[in-house]
């Protein structure tokens, strides 16, 4: 006989945890089958514990420039394998906390893969043997995704790494070649170039950080290339070349090869959706792309089968999946909640300067058909920043012309990642131009450079 549920969430990680903690709110019996990392591959291999590596690369820099603010020390030392032994604790603790909070939840979690049988039933496996037979009127696919492999240049673990190696090193490399210039691949630049790594970054498109505003990116660029990191866009690798010690890596750049060697590659160039062996051959369900096709409440094409996080597509976020969980379970408890949308997302970089961005880039604005007014305030004009020692950033905000509703906001500098949450909220709430100018910013806070973006866009900027 099958176990019975009121719902299944197959996948235990930002997206299925919280959909599962929700449904339990609303009085409903829920299991989760996690195969391996309750919290998902953000908290124990991605979001969480690469924060612990960039938090740590933060600090050497700031050691490395204690005379700027009157301090000064010798013989300052990097142990590597203690920076990683921090951020494996941190993940850790935090994956400990997850479970906790199944169990408090009284969320029965079942070890292993899940695969659907039809007719809302469930399989679970491990190590090939059966751990049991689930049943329920709602299965929700939270299944994530997985580095994208490149051919010819496949990970090995060792000199061609994914982010899993790339952040467990032993040994801190001499150099390395990035592949990718996303969140991804652009954090890791920065952690080990932080680190005193010499960094090379290859990106196939015309800039770095492709889905940002190209004022941002270009800001970036110039901030990252001052720093020493080498940045090779509208660029592709073509080959690479294993030897004992290096790999010798061919990249074409405007028609002409150049060649590099370094001690080690790491690839970034993407994710592919975990939709193998779910069991969805004979189903509804569509798959473009390796992603499932859902709608804006995760619903797929078969009845009583749904999808979120990574593996429903883009953007490849924890706190989308997270959200995304939270509408899916609302609708199926007929709670009538919001249709999932993107447009109002925050992404984040964590690198040294931070990245924020919610909304419309200019770009997207003016290709929708929006007549904009765009502002702009720099930290070289916020007292906060300049006294903190940060004052490279700029905040840029785009608002339609016609309504004053604002499209998008962006930012590159010091904690901007915790600041966005301010432009999150106006676009969630519809404001327009006129409520943020009337709102009071405390003073000194680098935030007031988010109320003189806005000020900008209207001409009536007070201090630039």
């Amino acid at each position: 006989m099958a176990d019975s549920f009121d719902l299944i969430v197959v996948g235990g990680g930002p997206g299925g945890y919280v959909a599962a903690i929700r449904a339990a709110q609303l009085k409903l019996k829920v299991a989760v089958v996690e195969a391996k990392y309750l919290g998902g591959i953000c908290l124990n291999w991605g979001c969480i514990p690469t924060k612990a590596l960039l938090r740590s690369a933060e600090i050497k820099h700031l050691l490395d420039h204690l005379p700027d603010y009157g301090f000064s020390a010798d013989n300052v030392q990097v142990d590597l394998k203690k920076i990683v032994a921090r951020s494996r604790g941190v993940a850790k603790q935090l994956s400990g906390g997850i479970g906790h909070l199944l169990k408090k939840n009284k969320v029965t979690v079942f070890v292993g893969y899940g695969k659907l049988l039809g007719g809302g039933k469930l399989a679970v496996t491990k190590d090939g043997k059966p751990v049991a037979e689930l049943a329920a009127p709602h299965i929700i696919l939270a299944t994530g995704a997985r580095p994208r492999q490149i051919p010819g240049l496949e990970v090995d673990g060792k000199q061609i790494v994914s982010y899993f190696e790339a952040m467990v090193p032993e040994v801190l490399p001499k150099s390395l070649l990035i592949m990718g210039s996303g969140a991804i691949g652009i954090e890791f630049a920065s952690f080990y170039n932080d680190l005193g790594s010499e960094v090379i970054v290859v990106e196939m498109l015309d800039r770095i950080l492709p889905v940002e505003d190209a004022e941002i990116s270009g800001l970036a660029r110039k901030s990252f290339e001052k720093q020493g990191i080498k940045i090779l866009t509208s660029a592709t690798v073509k080959g690479a070349k294993k030897g004992k010690d290096s790999v010798t890596v061919t990249v074409e750049v405007g028609g002409k090869e150049q060649v590099f060697t370094v001690e080690q590659v790491i690839s970034a160039v993407g994710i592919v959706g975990n939709v193998e062996d779910l069991g969805l051959d004979g189903t509804k369900v569509k798959v473009e792309r390796t992603h499932i096709v859902v709608d804006g409440f995760g619903r797929t094409g078969e009845p009583g089968v749904y999808a979120i996080g990574d593996v429903a597509g883009p953007p490849w976020l924890a706190h989308k999946a997270s959200h995304e969980g939270v509408v899916c379970v609302e609708a199926i408890a007929g709670k009538n909640p919001h249709p999932f949308e993107t447009g109002n997302i925050p992404g984040c970089t964590y690198a040294r300067p931070q990245v924020a961005s919610v909304g419309m880039t200019e770009a997207k604005a003016k290709e929708a058909g929006h007549e904009v007014k765009v502002g702009r305030f720099p930290f070289i004009g916020n007292g906060k920043a300049i006294a903190m020692g940060e004052p490279e950033g700029l905040i840029k905000t785009i608002f339609d012309a016609k309504t004053g509703a604002m499209l998008g906001a962006h930012m590159i500098g010091a904690e901007v990642t915790e600041l966005i949450q301010g432009y999150v909220i106006a676009r969630q709430l519809e404001t327009t131009e006129a409520e943020l100018m009337h709102t009071v910013f405390p003073h000194p806070t680098i935030s007031e450079a988010m109320h003189e973006s806005v000020l900008d866009a209207y001409g009536q900027v007070i201090h630039f």
